[in-house]
């Protein structure tokens, strides 16, 4: 099984913008602990979806909000949670001043403006919402702030950017790092690198050590989709299955401006046609007994690529559902960064090694 890894990567390596990296000179050792419900809350911002929130469901946190623009996004949300508190509507007239005492917020602010795909015109981009996270963060003083982003954040270009982010929250009196790590270390059998940033108050910050990769790799394509690839019986799925041998390629969502229910552009799609799959569109069904050629993926397909669980059901069309889908941050990757933050806030039984 093939498995790509990324290099850890320092924002400003001579200012220790990461202060947890390996390169500190110290590690941290857990005690292990089992998280259900770990008593820890978030404020959720660009919910999507829901992969992110999901994802710090799974490790144990409670929602107390979360706050989502997209009609669709809002409807998928309240489809599979009922009980959770969704607020449709901008976030830039949102006041979180009756949020104080959320331990985390959280969210996946939009990536158009960071993005290689877009024009990265950055701070300077309508939808660039860092200055309404900062304003948030100032409101209600969380304990911790992670915030999901693209790889192009970490671009030369946005250095001056992302220290004034961090300058803005340093003087709320946090510390603040940026990694940069890959979705199939965390078991999603997707090429998806993502730019994690964290920001945590000074009395937590010597507490937190980024989350470790799993040690086996993830499945293929293949493996992954197989039973869903032969759902109609295709006579061809199995040999399919083994030709679709390596982890995918990044699912591109599109932004809601730009993109349709298609697998990205020509080059993405030609990684896809390494493994046998017509990205020039989403399927509406899985291939029929006789088809013959390179089947295209329906929004099921794409979402387990994903990491949802088969039961996270979407709401809308199959434009609006799969941008959904691939917009979202994967619930694994989510719950692995959480589940860090967890032990950061909660574990009293911390004990810091030299190495």
């Amino acid at each position: 099984m093939a498995r790509s890894t990324l290099s850890p990567q320092l924002t400003f390596p001579g200012m220790s913008e990461d202060p947890w990296s390996e390169a500190n000179g110290t590690q941290l050792e857990w005690k292990s602990s089992r998280f259900n419900m770990n008593g820890l809350s978030t404020l959720e911002l660009c919910a999507g979806a829901g992969g992110q929130a999901l994802g710090y469901e799974q490790a144990g946190f409670d929602h107390v909000a979360l706050v989502e623009i997209n009609k669709h996004a809002c409807a998928t949300l309240r489809l599979n949670r009922p009980s959770w508190n969704v607020i449709e509507g901008d976030l830039a007239l949102f006041d979180g001043h009756m949020y104080r005492g959320v331990d985390v917020i959280c969210g996946g602010l939009p990536c158009p403006p960071f993005s290689v795909a877009g024009k990265q015109l950055g701070e300077n981009d309508e939808r660039n919402l860092f200055p309404e996270m900062i304003r948030l963060v100032d409101q209600i003083r969380p304990r911790g702030v992670m915030i999901e982003n693209v790889r192009g954040i970490l671009d030369a270009v946005f250095s001056d950017y992302r220290q004034f982010v961090g300058d803005q929250l340093k003087q709320l009196g946090y510390t603040v790092g940026w990694r940069l790590m890959n979705a199939s270390d965390f078991g999603v059998p997707q090429l998806r690198p993502r730019v994690v940033f964290i920001a945590l108050r000074k009395e937590y910050s010597d507490r937190f050590a980024w989350p470790e990769p799993n040690l086996n790799a993830p499945r293929t394509v293949g493996e992954t989709l197989y039973d869903l690839m032969a759902a109609n019986g295709w006579k061809s799925a199995k040999r399919w299955s083994n030709e679709a041998n390596e982890i995918a390629p990044t699912v591109v969502g599109g932004s809601h401006k730009h993109g349709g229910p298609d697998l990205g552009p020509t080059r993405a799609r030609r990684s896809w046609a390494s493994l046998n799959v017509d990205g020039l569109g989403i399927a509406n069904e899985p291939p029929a007994v006789d088809f013959v050629g390179m089947p295209r993926l329906t929004v099921r397909m794409v979402a387990r690529i994903q990491g949802f669980p088969d039961d996270w059901q979407f709401s809308g069309g199959k434009t609006a559902a799969y941008r959904q889908v691939g917009n979202a941050f994967p619930p694994p990757f989510a719950k692995a960064v959480a589940a860090s933050l967890s032990k950061c806030l909660t574990d009293s039984r911390l004990v810091r090694i030299a190495v």
